[in-house]
């Protein structure tokens, strides 16, 4: 059980009588009628543990998304339950009130509705609810904590989706169904057409050119090859879930960076007709999305990433090419979601990158910190000189290890937080482009 604020006013009120009278013991008849009315009340209180609890919310949710949770309360006793309803969701679930008011008469339904709006991703739960009945009087109330477990998936934000429509256009333009046609060295015959000044000269279809060049023309027609990005390449993306993924940047989790960057890229392979395969990968595999395709690939990769969280520990670099071996045996370009802030930390990385390179098209994406490049602009005063110096040399680490992953092959892509997808996506098609893949 449980007093109200009414009943500790109505105690309180046992002063006015002692001081009318100046007796103490008046004081103690008044604190026994208390009790008594407080007795009475609880007695004429609904049961909490005869009320049925039922559920109903959707089972995921993007992050940042608000989404309704509804408790469906059915008194099963004999007696009108007048009181308060706790539902008890974490705190990251966002419910914008965790208690309601009710007032269910017996054998009666009511809904109570609860808006949630998580601000993390992952798996967010509710335990238990509780009831808390008072009597007719709302100086004491029953109270009872009910089992009603439920779940709700929040899922990546995708906000990088926004810039899909612009590199689906670029992969059009590239795929030949604009007027715009690779010139030059491609990857998969599109069509022949004729020559114009400024193609490539190493395009020209000599036995095209004489088959149309009539006897007596004065001069062959040249007819040269247009070229488009060969489909059903392979990409492969590896997310370092480590204890560098953990680090915030601008406020966001490096690793949730990384999701929106390998979304983008899946989208946009999925549209041009490459093959994705993802994976998490600390010192096991954390996560897997392989031989999924179209709106199924975006699908599965959200609902693989929403329960993952980076583990405090180093990634194990060396598994990473066996890794990729088991994805894919062929040519492909594989992308690694990791930090490359300092050297010490990115040994590992850079031990194994010649393996890949052998075989694949290797891209490194890194988020860097807006926060450091500021720093570096910030010299009024000794401690911030000193901020500047360690700004700088952290940024000459940087620089260092970039330089020498291209040095064995592989491209490098950093930006900021909302920067890195979009350019991550606009070296994947570039790379296309250039016929690479």
């Amino acid at each position: 059980m449980t007093v109200s604020g009414w009943f500790v006013l109505l105690v309180a009120l046992g002063v006015v009588p002692i001081v009318a009278t100046g007796e103490p013991l008046v004081f103690f008849a008044w604190l026994a009628l208390c009790v008594v009315l407080g007795a009475v009340d609880l007695a004429l209180a609904g049961s909490p543990r005869r009320v049925g609890i039922e559920r109903q919310l959707p089972t995921r949710v993007r992050l940042g998304e608000t989404v309704e949770s509804t408790l469906l309360l059915t008194n099963r006793g004999t007696r009108t339950i007048r009181g308060i309803v706790r539902d008890g969701w974490q705190p990251s679930a966002g419910a914008a009130t965790a208690r309601a008011r009710v007032d269910l008469p017996a054998g009666e339904r009511r809904a109570v509705t609860i808006p949630l709006t998580p601000f993390r991703r992952g798996e967010r739960r509710a335990m238990h609810v509780t009831v808390r009945s008072f009597g007719p009087l709302r100086l004491a109330a029953r109270q009872a904590t009910i089992d009603a477990p439920a779940a709700i998936r929040v899922l990546p934000p995708f906000h990088a989706r926004r810039h899909l429509p612009s590199r689906l256009a670029r992969l059009r333009e590239l795929d030949g169904r604009t007027a715009v046609m690779v010139r030059g060295q491609g990857t998969e015959f599109d069509s022949l057409r004729e020559y114009v000044r400024g193609d490539d000269v190493r395009s020209i279809d000599w036995r095209a050119t004489a088959r149309r060049t009539a006897p007596d023309a004065a001069g062959p027609t040249l007819v040269v090859r247009t070229w488009r990005p060969e489909r059903d390449r392979r990409v492969v993306i590896i997310q370092d879930t480590g204890r560098t993924a953990a680090a915030r940047i601008a406020d966001e989790p490096r690793i949730d960076t990384g999701f929106e960057a390998a979304l983008l890229l899946s989208a946009l392979a999925s549209r041009a007709g490459d093959r994705v395969d993802f994976a998490m990968w600390d010192r096991r595999v954390r996560g897997r999305v392989q031989g999924a395709v179209g709106a199924e690939l975006l699908s599965r990769l959200v609902d693989t990433m929403a329960p993952v969280e980076p583990e405090l520990l180093e990634t194990d670099w060396s598994a990473v090419p066996a890794l990729v071996r088991e994805i894919t045996s062929r040519h492909a370009l594989v992308v690694l979601l990791t930090a490359i802030d300092a050297p010490g930390a990115s040994r590992g990385l850079l031990s194994i990158m010649g393996q890949l390179t052998r075989t694949h098209t290797v891209v490194v994406a890194s988020v860097t910190d807006p926060a450091v490049l500021e720093a570096t602009k910030q010299r009024r005063d000794r401690a911030e000189v000193y901020r500047a110096a360690a700004a700088e040399r952290a940024l000459l680490d940087t620089a260092r290890v970039s330089a020498a992953l291209r040095q064995l092959g592989a491209e490098v892509v950093t930006g900021a937080p909302a920067d890195l997808p979009p350019a991550l996506a606009d070296r994947y098609i570039a790379l296309k482009a250039a016929g690479r893949l």
